[in-house]
């Protein structure tokens, strides 16, 4: 939907020579204000602490699928803003997929998922999405509530922004809390002058919005008070009445958006003035008023959008270019744009653990589906959140909205949503700033996929301008050797790298004297150059609160359901392990305590530590990428957080904690570039006499060798980088045993399909295959796709 225009003259303009401010304002809007949104699919809307989160994330720019972006973080914070998990997520086509693995031990409380492009930090870190989650834990000391007296605010909004002596008004009363809205609530606007008789009464359309019709007088004040349905009660003052200004009126349906304008006391009447119609950043229509009138009415026609759903800014310039209104929009409320999806065939069933399918047409213009399919009790609440909300509303507001998916349900109320968009304002640009020539500062993007900047250091000098070898080993995958000259600085660049494995790169130098040295005193340091960024914002508020646990704890149903998943997974997932007879040899040191006196010095010793040995034990480290992040949760008081280089840093009870390898102070970055097999004991010190909160990291010495990888540990020269981080496998069933110990007794699971690519090959017909738990008597499905023109098929259906 870019670059498209409609430009209408209410009479002939003469042609101009030169740009005016407002053609160099559209100009700029054009050329620098393209953004992009996300919106995060869960296959849940709570958890039970262990649970699996899946996701899948939706990148847009304005209302396509975006191709600015091929790389989206998504973090998972607490409460207290401590990160606790994060991913970097392979985008093709705006689309990708990933999943977060909670731990038993996480206590119950609200957590927060942040999801964001690279191209996203550049602007307003208010529109990046940050989604509430709860997570309840049945061993908690506190419980998650919702909060049953919700405090609240209100405002009156004036349509267009104008409040004029004698002209009928349009207003929208919007309520906003930070924890829950009331359920209901009616209003009156009174005259302050004679409150005991109401210009006029209303009631609200849904927990957000109201409107009222109101014409003012003049040197009249007027008021409106509220009252919900609790008895709570506020009043609200209304904008001063004008004398003078332009009134605007705007009326939408399925021919388009009809506006008037209507002009009182204007020196020059409406001559001269401009109407300007947005979609995101891009002109959708234009047009000049050259008559002496004081009304004009036209109609924007929905082809300025392909008829396609969006909201359209609205805003007014007087003859100076000023913006003197503006108003939003929705183009065909009520009539929504997607496609549906062609069912070809289908076997559902709903006894205990029988198989089900459903059938999609492989002659369908879409070919790859994202599908849920969970049990639908007939109990659930209105989703309060959907694709279509994040798509056409949610992603471009910053402000709370209650249960933004009501209106684009199939019984919305197309007056809430047009009150709802009189109460907002477009924030991704402001018409002032771009009048006045202001452009976004746009870092350079140069990155399609994940790249690294590599410094090969020898004798702890770089090398600029130096023949070096790098060989690279991707996964399994037979290494391949590729030669770089470094540039002035002594830096080599791995550009644009796509894969979801980690990536072994190890330095040699070119020695013709002497080819077996070539390896001496090198390192190789990496640094990422996509990064993510660091969280500055606050959490959206809630409708839940936390309270001390009673003796009692009270647990939602699909908690508890979800806990007996759990326990079913552990079950099946559980192999039997046999005990051999163990026969004891008596040991004058315990090897752990060899090995640390082996490594250390006296001044880092310290009762006060904790030490992982990795020479002697086993810690099932081979499959993690760096040391840092195999720590993450295995030491009481140490905790991480991720520094503006994406380099995660450890903290001891809240403090920054020092870094030393082999007892030598050290930095993340150089840690984080450390190969987890050369290892051979990490020891975390909490105020350890001189040394004081530390994190030491010993690497192996002699012929030492780590007992979860007996093959000889490489030397510095080598490094591993991380890739995108790889989707887990749905399991698709709960699968019995035949052993009376593993035998699942009740089958709960609530999602019974997760799939985030299901694609339509010309081998395999997209087909939804799924067991059904042991009570479903019927299945919620919500099937999601774009076409090539990125046309929106999304289908949500009950299935019986």
């Amino acid at each position: 939907m870019k670059n498209i225009f409609c430009v209408l003259l209410l009479s002939m303009v003469q042609p101009v020579l030169a740009q005016t401010k407002l053609e160099k304002a559209i100009t700029n809007l054009e050329n620098n204000y393209e953004q992009e949104k996300v919106y995060l699919l869960t296959d849940k809307s709570q958890y039970a602490a262990g649970d699996k989160i899946w996701f899948k994330s939706f990148v847009f720019d304005g209302y396509n699928r975006s191709a600015l972006s091929t790389t989206l973080f998504v973090e998972l914070y607490n409460a207290d803003k401590k990160l606790i998990d994060w991913k970097t997520i392979l985008l093709t086509n705006g689309e990708g997929s990933g999943d977060f693995q909670l731990k038993e031990s996480l206590p119950e409380q609200m957590y927060f998922v942040r999801a964001y492009t690279p191209y996203m930090t550049n602007f307003s870190e208010d529109f990046q999405i940050v989604k509430a989650i709860p997570v309840y834990n049945p061993e908690s000391t506190e419980s998650l509530v919702i909060a049953k007296s919700p405090d609240w605010s209100a405002k009156a909004f004036p349509e267009g922004g104008t409040f004029i002596k004698g002209m009928p008004s349009k207003f929208a009363v919007r309520l906003s809390g930070n924890t829950s809205l009331p359920e209901s609530w009616t209003g009156k606007v009174i005259d302050t002058q004679n409150p005991n008789a109401p210009v006029t009464t209303f009631k609200s359309f849904d927990r957000n919005v109201a409107s009222f019709n109101i014409t003012p007088a003049s040197g009249k004040k007027y008021q409106v008070i509220i009252q919900d349905n609790t008895g709570k009660s506020k009043t609200i003052d209304l904008p001063p009445v004008s004398e003078s200004g332009l009134n605007l009126a705007v009326s939408s349906s399925k021919e388009g958006i009809k506006y008037t304008l209507k002009g009182v006391n204007l020196k020059q009447q409406l001559q001269n003035y401009k109407i300007v119609g947005t979609i995101n950043n891009h002109l959708a229509y234009k047009a000049n008023i050259n008559n002496l009138t004081n009304e004009a009415t036209s109609l924007i026609p929905v082809k300025i959008s392909n008829g396609a759903n969006c909201v359209l800014q609205l805003a007014i310039f007087d003859e100076q270019d000023n913006l003197v209104a503006q108003r939003l929009c929705f183009i065909k409320p009520g009539q929504l744009k997607m496609e549906k999806a062609e069912i070809i065939g289908q076997n559902i069933k709903t006894t205990p653990r029988s198989f089900n399918s459903i059938d999609l047409s492989p002659e369908s213009y879409f070919k790859n589906y994202t599908v849920l399919v969970s049990e639908d009790n007939g109990t659930q609440n209105p989703e309060e959140e959907n694709l279509l909300s994040g798509l056409w509303l949610t992603g471009d507001f910053t402000s709370k909205i209650d249960s933004p998916a009501q209106y684009f349900s199939k019984n919305a109320n197309i007056e809430a949503l047009d009150a709802l968009l009189i109460s907002e304002k477009w924030q991704r640009f402001d018409w002032n700033s771009v009048l006045s020539g202001s452009v976004p500062t746009i870092k350079p993007n140069t990155q399609q996929y994940l790249s690294y900047k590599v410094k090969p250091i020898k004798n702890g000098s770089l090398l600029p301008n130096t023949t070096v070898s790098l060989v690279l080993k991707l996964g399994k995958n037979e290494p391949g050797i590729n030669q770089f000259v470094t540039d002035q600085n002594g830096y080599v660049y791995l550009n644009n790298l796509n894969y979801d494995e980690p990536l072994e790169v190890s330095l040699f130098i070119n020695s013709e004297k002497n080819k077996e040295s070539n390896t001496d005193n090198l390192f190789v340091n990496i640094e990422p150059l996509v990064n993510p960024t660091s969280f500055k914002g606050n959490f959206p508020g809630t409708k839940y609160t936390l309270v001390k646990s009673g003796e009692k704890k009270t647990l939602p149903p699909s908690i508890s359901r979800a806990l007996t998943t759990q326990k079913n997974y552990k079950k099946t997932g559980t192999e039997d392990v046999e005990i051999e007879e163990v026969k004891l040899v008596g040991k004058k040191q315990d090897p752990k305590e060899e090995l640390d006196k082996q490594l250390s010095t006296g001044m880092f010793s310290s009762m006060n530590s904790t030490i992982f040995d990795f020479v002697n034990e086993d810690q099932h480290i081979a499959g993690s990428v760096n040391i840092l992040d195999w720590l993450q949760g295995r030491a009481a008081g140490l905790t991480f957080q991720r520094n503006s280089s994406g380099v995660t840093v450890p903290y001891i009870r809240g403090q920054q904690a020092k870094l030393y390898l082999d007892e030598s102070p050290s930095d993340p970055s150089m840690i984080a570039n450390l190969p987890v097999s050369n290892i051979a004991m990490v020891k975390i010190l909490k105020g350890a006499g001189l040394i004081g909160d530390a994190v030491a990291i010993y690497t192996m010495k002699g012929n030492m060798k780590t007992k979860s990888n007996e093959k000889a540990a490489p030397k510095n020269n080598s490094s591993v980088i991380k890739g995108y981080d790889k989707p887990s496998e749905f399991p698709v069933e709960m699968l019995d045993n035949d052993d009376p110990a593993k035998k699942v007794e009740n089958d709960t699971r609530e999602t019974l399909y997760w799939n985030p690519n299901l694609f339509d090959s010309d081998y395999v017909p997209p087909r939804i295959k799924f067991f059904n738990n042991d009570s479903a008597k019927q299945y919620k499905v919500l099937i999601i796709s774009f076409d090539e023109d990125d046309n929106l098929l999304y289908d949500q259906q009950i299935f019986k």
